[in-house]
């Protein structure tokens, strides 16, 4: 295939995705739990992708893929204490929630506006806080406060849902800013070149 055959949309969402993966390594490799760290876009990358690939499973497939491979990087080059072989540990509860994300995207954001992309990055936050910090912890991460792994209890997963909470603010804020850039962006550079949806 020569490049003069590739879609000139399909390459701009690519793009858009492979900046967001950089971003991530960027802001991601001073400290993992920093709160700049914490200001990500990947959730608004999920959203982004499940709105605007037309195929389902480049939707899926190239968000993650992106996720997977910042997160090597981050896990390999910069964050080695965290590591557990090539990712870390609960992994999946992370990925399962950006599959969520990117089915939210699909779902809510069938046509870009201002409210659906809002409800979608709100939706998002909550959904990744919710899935990645049960991650947190039923694969028995350390509890911040005792430095011992969280109980399987009540209390245990309480204690990991409430630790958890400012880091969300961050979540949010990074999902609408970055929402605004994606969507905002890819609505400009598709007026400007005119591809078909």
């Amino acid at each position: 295939m020569s490049l003069k055959n590739l879609n000139p949309r399909f390459s701009v969402l690519l793009l858009f995705i492979l900046a967001a993966g950089i971003l991530r390594i960027v802001l991601g490799a001073d400290t993992a739990m920093s709160p700049i760290a914490m200001f990500s876009p990947v959730g608004a990358m999920a959203l982004f992708g499940g709105a605007s690939f037309s195929q389902k499973w480049k939707s899926y497939a190239f968000p993650l893929l992106a996720l997977f491979i910042s997160d090597i990087v981050l896990m390999q080059f910069f964050h080695r204490q965290y590591a557990e072989g090539l990712l870390y540990k609960g992994w999946m509860w992370n990925y399962a929630s950006f599959i969520l994300i990117v089915l939210l995207g699909q779902l809510v954001i069938k046509k870009a506006s201002v409210g659906n992309i809002l409800i979608s990055a709100v939706g998002a936050a909550f959904i990744h806080f919710l899935v990645s910090n049960f991650g947190v912890w039923i694969s028995g991460s350390t509890n911040l406060l005792t430095g011992q792994p969280y109980t399987k209890d009540l209390a245990g997963i309480s204690s990991c849902y409430i630790q958890a909470i400012p880091y969300m603010k961050y979540a949010l804020v990074g999902n609408l800013i970055y929402c605004t850039i994606f969507f905002g962006s890819f609505e400009l550079v598709k007026r400007r070149m005119r591809f078909a949806q």
